[in-house]
């Protein structure tokens, strides 16, 4: 392998978010005192500066760095700053739910960093293990989150339950994963592409490994039949912590989703339609009418986002000359936007802000 420098044009925002972290770290570990404040506002600093970097590095062609392992393109700037804007609002909102439950603690700022730099990693490879290790550093971050309140019960559940599914559903990706390396004899997803092209791929273990693929893919997206970590990881967590589980990463697993199919297997859209066709329609109706007999507010917006995931997914399978995967990417951006904004509101209302509010103005 031979690095050039100028790859590293291409991974500022990642390079930069991950000195930052390590920034953090230490000087949080320093003054002890202030810590909480300057570790949220070296957080917010962190990602409003990684926004600006992928906004004037942001071009409309492709550009490959790090021998075809990393690809910088237009749809995926615009995910990576919808990943900064859906962190910093949901680092907005929590701050003062976490003061007020004396959660508030630099730890927090740093896996929530720590998942974000997961998503871009997500979000911009072109090989099968890259991606892999930025779903994992995603993943191992929110699973510390969900489990942050270590003095809940609920909480410590929950992180439990989103850990054990969370692995089970990486192994069974990572299996998917082999089986494709297996099958065309290449970890890059451009050359996979290529390999199922020409012919040269064995089918039939190919086709093996998209199943595993789509199995994992819908439990990062959470749609049934793997939903079944929704609702009580949403509301075992911290409301704060749901507030970023709801947003920002949704939109990388609908990275992960068109890099591994539309990117990488367009030519067995056949197959992998017909999959996603039916993990759509069954995420639809759940969704939806389990939603109606839910008495907690989480628990029913859980199951409004397992619905609102399968709308996703009609979009992404109906793909087209592209105008579905573009769709789908509008529908995704939508939901975090509108899941930010309800799951928001659930934060004031758990601080009686709201309450408060409409007691001074109408007493």
């Amino acid at each position: 392998m031979n690095f050039d420098v100028s790859d590293l044009y291409s991974a500022t925002a990642e390079i930069f978010v991950a000195i930052m972290i390590l920034g953090i770290m230490l000087a949080t570990a320093f003054v002890r005192g202030i810590a909480r404040g300057l570790a949220y506002s070296l957080a917010q600093v962190t990602l409003i500066v990684a926004a600006f970097i992928t906004f004037f590095t942001l071009d409309v062609e492709s550009d490959f760095a790090f021998n075809n392992m990393f690809v910088r393109d237009q749809p995926g700037g615009i995910l990576k700053l919808m990943v900064y804007f859906s962190m910093m609002i949901a680092l907005l909102y929590g701050r003062g739910y976490l003061a007020e439950r004396k959660l508030d603690r630099p730890e927090y700022y740093l896996l929530a960093l720590l998942s974000a730099l997961g998503m871009m990693v997500m979000i911009t490879a072109n090989h099968l293990l890259v991606l892999y290790v930025g779903l994992e550093m995603m993943s191992l971050s929110l699973y510390a989150l969900v489990a942050f309140d270590r003095d809940t019960v609920r909480s410590t559940e929950a992180g439990m339950k989103y850990f054990v599914l969370g692995a089970l559903a990486s192994g069974l990706l990572l299996y998917g994963m082999s089986m494709i390396y297996g099958a065309t004899g290449t970890l890059e997803l451009s050359a996979v592409k290529e390999a199922v092209f020409d012919g040269s791929a064995n089918m039939t273990v190919l086709l093996f490994g998209l199943v595993f693929l789509i199995a994992g893919i819908s439990f990062k997206l959470g749609v049934a039949p793997f939903h079944m970590w929704v609702p009580d990881v949403y509301q075992g967590a911290p409301t704060a912590v749901t507030l970023i589980l709801s947003s920002a990463p949704k939109l990388a697993a609908f990275a992960l989703a068109m890099r591994l199919l539309a990117g990488a297997l367009p030519d067995l859209a056949g197959h992998w339609q017909t999959m996603l066709l039916l993990v759509a329609a069954t995420s639809i109706v759940l969704g939806n009418f389990a939603a109606l007999i839910q008495h907690n507010i989480k628990r029913m917006l859980a199951y409004s986002g397992i619905s609102h995931m399968g709308f996703m997914l009609l979009g992404l399978l109906s793909g087209g000359d592209g105008t579905g995967y573009s769709s789908a990417m509008f529908y995704a951006i939508a939901y975090a936007l509108m899941t930010l904004a309800a799951f928001g509101m659930v934060v004031l209302l758990s601080r009686g802000v709201v309450q408060r509010f409409l007691k001074d103005f109408f007493p």
